[in-house]
């Protein structure tokens, strides 16, 4: 039930998602912000990336600009809709897929980059979620994940504390920990630029990358 109540969330939010500074990126400077971002941290070459709670297919866009071939996941067959209108002019190189992203459907060893952003805190076992991406990535694939630690949280948002053990948000200490059980080589980048969210930021906001070792290193 919970998932269906999420879903329905985002579903009643999808129209209005775009108008957030961080989520349509409408501003050419925001814009080009987190276009150089992903330059920066996704692979340098073309390459397989699966985009993790894609929303509306900003992010997913800008993957595709960069020349990568993405494939977009979301819970929300409205979000679902706008990526895949966002999108369309990419032709093959874009995939959009409803789907729960706690077990996104990639195959083992698929992709070369998993890209996720403000999806692991809200997740019911954030744990598993992460095994299940890093079995995704082919050896020295990277995972790059945008999260945060929220100083507060709206009445209407999708913050369970009951059901989310990241309720909230997840510090950089706790999720470098969580990855460095599934992969290696973490980095983390604070994201304290306004430019990057139309504003001014007072809470934890950072990039975290690692990579998977060939299979078979411990």
């Amino acid at each position: 039930m919970r998932t269906e109540q999420i879903a329905k969330y985002w579903d009643e939010y999808a129209a209005e998602y775009d108008l957030e500074p961080d989520h349509g990126l409408l501003d050419s400077d925001t814009r080009m912000a987190w276009k150089d971002l992903l330059r920066m941290w996704l692979p340098h070459q073309a390459s397989d990336v699966a985009d993790l709670a894609c929303g509306t297919g900003t992010l997913t866009a800008l993957a595709a600009e960069l020349g990568h071939r993405v494939h977009g996941f979301d819970l929300s067959g409205q979000m679902v809709e706008r990526a895949r209108a966002k999108t369309a002019h990419f032709g093959a190189a874009v995939c959009i897929e409803q789907a729960d992203v706690s077990n996104a459907p990639l195959a083992d060893s698929s992709v070369d980059a998993v890209l996720a952003r403000h999806i692991l805190w809200t997740l019911p076992d954030p744990q598993a979620a992460l095994a299940g991406w890093a079995r995704a990535l082919r050896p020295g694939g990277r995972l790059v994940l945008v999260e945060g630690r929220w100083t507060g949280v709206g009445d209407d948002s999708v913050d369970d504390p009951e059901a989310m053990p990241w309720s909230g948000g997840v510090a950089a200490s706790d999720l470098r920990a969580a990855v460095e059980r599934v992969a290696e080589n973490v980095q983390v980048v604070p994201l304290t630029d306004p430019v990057l969210w139309g504003r001014e930021i007072d809470d934890e906001r950072y990039l975290l990358t690692a990579t998977v070792p060939a299979r078979g290193r411990p």
